[in-house]
């Protein structure tokens, strides 16, 4: 299944962040957003998760096909880690969580409360949550945060498990993956416009500063 974003903009705050945004994710594959801090990458990822509007441009994407993962881990604190996961299977309608349990070690935290979980081990099981959803597109902004070395690892690991599914992967991130076989999108170049203010504007705006 594929997602295509075509000639898109979109704002944050009423703002245009980002113009022109064209790209396509086919099946099999993962694409990696970069940029600097505020150019719009977490705005781009919620307009394409159907959580915003766009000012204008399209994005065919069958929204049921797409789990997204943000900042927040989206954990239940008093429940453990096997009735979290579980939760989402049964919300999914899939059924199984031993897959996301073995790929990402949580196997040794299973009857621990996420509430007493540190911030990368939340985080994990906040990731394993996609391996749930059986929906083939992931789309993730800064997925690693609070993860060490190892359990980036894991999260590499389970994303070529899932492009070799037929799966797909967008990412906005930072850091190096290693993830050799991703294509990289630079969204520098969509950077919007600046708003043009006349110079009457200006000198009103002067007078305050």
């Amino acid at each position: 299944m594929e997602l295509s974003v075509t000639d898109l903009s979109i704002a944050r705050g009423g703002i245009p962040v980002l113009q022109g945004v064209n790209f396509t994710l086919a099946s099999g594959a993962a694409l990696i957003l970069r940029g600097p801090n505020g150019i719009g990458k977490t705005t781009l990822l919620r307009t394409i998760a159907g959580l915003q509007p766009p000012l204008c441009g399209g994005i065919n994407l069958e929204h049921e096909a797409m789990a997204y993962a943000a900042h927040s881990d989206g954990l239940k604190s008093t429940l453990t880690v096997i009735e979290n996961l579980t939760f989402w299977a049964q919300v999914f309608g899939t059924g199984t969580i031993d897959t996301a349990m073995v790929a990402f070690d949580l196997l040794p935290l299973a009857d621990r409360p996420a509430g007493a979980l540190s911030a990368g081990q939340k985080r994990r099981l906040g990731l394993a949550r996609l391996l749930v959803t059986g929906r083939p597109i992931w789309v993730l902004d800064e997925p690693t945060v609070s993860l060490d070395v190892d359990a980036v690892a894991l999260f590499v690991a389970a994303i070529r498990a899932h492009m070799q599914s037929g799966g797909s992967a967008l990412i906005a991130t930072h850091i190096d993956l290693g993830l050799t076989e991703a294509k990289v999108l630079d969204v520098g170049p969509f950077r919007a416009t600046a708003p043009h203010y006349d110079n009457a504007q200006d000198d009103f705006d002067e007078a305050f500063l």
